[in-house]
């Protein structure tokens, strides 16, 4: 491990040791933050998809907002409003808690898609507009946003545009038994600590720290050979009929160009946790599933056979040769 691999290991171990049973999911939020990019977790209610950007929010300098999604949530809510002030007779803005460098938008999809689009420019200029005038976010900015699956009550369906946003869309599930376990007797001893003096164990890693590992992700070597295999998955995502007839049938739309992109980014940034200093097609197949399941638009007849996007993620991957 490099020097300046320390302070992200050292967030990494952290994490770990506060988001029991969910590896993945810590894993992939780091993956995020070293990519610049945003995060949608999607799993039952009580499976720390709060917890864990929280717990992020404590391991680095920045500030943290939460918005909980509601169907009665305006746009300005997020973005923050022009408020008229009489004294002087002009206008002040008031920011909305977008304009923080980590944002938890908490049951995205328990909101209309009027207001979930509201993050979209946020996202993808990392700017806001209002009014007349155009305002800069942070320059370290992550959206997480959490939704509950979507065949429970109340929910909306995010637009294929904002899914996009994303560079991964991650499924969280049940820990084991032993991880059960473990998750009581921390959350005991975090009861405990309450009525205690407080603890000074987190670390603070600065954002400096951030932007310098993000540049040595991108730095990461990485052969022509993979770089083809990214684009050849992408590709046949959007022409499967090529190689596969049943594939054909599945797929209704494949990944946009930032389908690319989030594969090239998520893979090096895997690689960089993992301490190498190239990528693999292992590093692109382990991150595949997360950086386009939301990417791939199934056909009717696959959802009547109930063929998941994930299975299709799959069947690109064995179709693909690898390098």
């Amino acid at each position: 491990m490099s020097e300046q691999q320390q302070p992200i290991q050292t967030l990494r171990t952290y994490l770990r040791e506060h988001i029991i049973g969910q590896t993945h999911l810590v894993d992939r939020l780091l993956i995020a933050l070293l990519a610049d990019g945003h995060l949608l977790v999607e799993g039952a209610p009580g499976l720390a998809k709060t917890k864990a950007i929280k717990t992020l929010a404590e391991g680095i300098e920045g500030d943290f907002q939460r918005i909980q999604f509601t169907p009665d949530l305006l746009p300005s809510d997020i973005t923050g409003t022009e408020i008229y002030r009489a004294q002087s007779g002009d206008f002040h803005f008031q920011p909305g808690p977008v304009f923080s460098n980590l944002v938890l938008a908490d049951e995205i999809n328990r909101a209309p898609a009027k207001v979930q689009s509201a993050l979209l420019e946020a996202m993808g200029e990392r700017q806001i507009s209002v009014g007349n005038e155009t305002r800069a976010l942070p320059p370290l900015f992550l959206v997480m946003a959490t939704q509950n699956p979507i065949e429970q009550e109340g929910t909306y369906p995010l637009p294929e545009a904002q899914l996009d946003r994303f560079l991964l869309h991650v499924m969280v599930d049940y820990p084991d038994g032993d991880a059960e376990k473990q998750i009581l007797r921390l959350v005991r001893d975090e009861q405990r600590s309450k009525h205690a003096a407080p603890a000074s164990g987190h670390p603070s890693i600065s954002q400096a720290d951030i932007f310098a590992a993000r540049a040595k992700v991108l730095d990461l070597h990485m052969e022509p050979v993979v770089e083809q295999y990214i684009v050849d998955l992408v590709v046949l995502s959007r022409n499967p009929g090529a190689l596969d007839e049943a594939l054909a049938g599945w797929i209704s739309f494949g990944a946009s160009p930032r389908g690319t992109i989030a594969l090239d980014l998520a893979a090096r940034c895997h690689a960089y946790l993992a301490g190498k200093d190239f990528v693999s097609p292992d590093d692109v197949q382990a991150i595949a599933h997360d950086a386009l399941r939301h990417r791939i638009m199934l056909s009717f007849e696959a959802e009547a056979q109930g063929v998941t996007a994930d299975q299709a993620v799959s069947r690109l991957i064995e179709l693909v040769a690898t390098v």
